[in-house]
């Protein structure tokens, strides 16, 4: 039965996540004692206590989920026995969890990957004004509608697809007025629900550019070898272990599409029967009932959990 480990996104995060594995794990809590002092911050108080709207901003959001997620596979190991690279056929991460999956597996060490992070989450904020983006979910569209809406309302502004999650999911992103024109003729066109979100940021369009840009640059100094199993890239959805590769991949992916539809369906058709999202919430084990139905998913991401995984494993 093959098994890959999934990691989540911006969107997942919550005041308190991780708190049970910090209270319960040594490897977990060293964990967020490397992270704090790593951004030379208390961001372990600020998950476990809020305040919430500190919380979200992409800079701080962005490491928190890494952190959660590297807290849970850190406890996997001690508590489960899990060893990825006998365990795991692919990891893979939804956009800021690319690089939660590239940790887990080796590639980075959790103190630059939080530093990366922290790049990474003040760049994509600073990239477009507050209120000059903007983001919508199109419910019950699949990707050829979605780019089809996008090129039509592309004419008044930037207007991508950013995301598609699958099971009719997909997420626009670009110019404030391109994204509600695309809103507009979605309706027109009889999808189901078009609904902005709300995002601080037009993230994964060609907008984030000036992002890209930083991220290049922080990569270029950042130290990456071979992850001991293959990552499944929110660009291609195809698996790499290639240090080079992946340094490419992670700057396409600042103004690319996460294809989590594709990533999923490519391990899926690769024999993974079960997946084992790791972090803070269930947001990627949801979507997998859409995109895999035949696979199983669990959602670690407190000691309750860990029963549970075990069974699964």
């Amino acid at each position: 039965m093959a098994k890959a480990f999934i990691f989540p996104g911006q969107g997942s995060q919550a005041v308190g996540m991780g708190k049970a594995l910090y209270d319960a794990f040594q490897p977990s809590r060293a964990v967020f004692a490397e992270i704090d002092e790593a951004l030379s911050q208390p961001l372990s108080t600020l998950m476990f206590e809020g305040p919430e709207a500190e919380l979200t901003l992409t800079a701080n959001a962005q490491p928190a989920l890494m952190a959660v997620s590297l807290a849970a596979i850190r406890a996997l190991e001690s508590e489960c026995g899990l060893d990825l690279a006998r365990d795991a056929t692919f990891v893979a991460g939804h956009s800021l969890g690319e690089y939660s999956a590239l940790a887990s597996a080796g590639a980075l060490t959790i103190s630059d990957t939080a530093r990366l992070l922290r790049i990474r989450g003040d760049a994509m904020q600073k990239a477009v004004p507050v209120g000059e983006g903007a983001m919508a979910a199109l419910l019950g569209a699949d990707l050829d509608q979605a780019r089809a809406i996008a090129e039509e309302a592309a004419a008044t502004g930037v207007c991508q697809v950013a995301n598609d999650n699958g099971g009719g999911q997909v997420v626009l992103s670009g110019a404030k007025g391109a994204i509600e024109k695309a809103i507009d003729i979605a309706k027109e066109k009889g999808i189901k629900r078009a609904v902005l979100l709300p995002v601080s940021a037009p993230f994964h369009c060609a907008l984030m550019q000036p992002a890209a840009d930083a991220m290049r640059e922080a990569l270029a100094g950042a130290a990456i070898v071979a992850p001991c199993v293959p990552v499944v890239a929110n660009v291609t959805a195809q698996p790499t272990q290639d240090p080079e590769a992946i340094r490419r991949l992670l700057v396409e992916q600042v103004t690319g599409a996460v294809r989590w539809r594709e990533c999923v369906a490519f391990m899926a058709d690769h024999g993974v029967t079960k997946f084992v999202e790791c972090g803070s919430g269930k947001v990627l084990a949801g979507l997998l009932k859409r995109i895999a139905p035949q696979a199983a998913g669990l959602s670690v991401g407190a000691p309750a959990d860990f029963d549970a995984y075990r069974a699964f494993a």
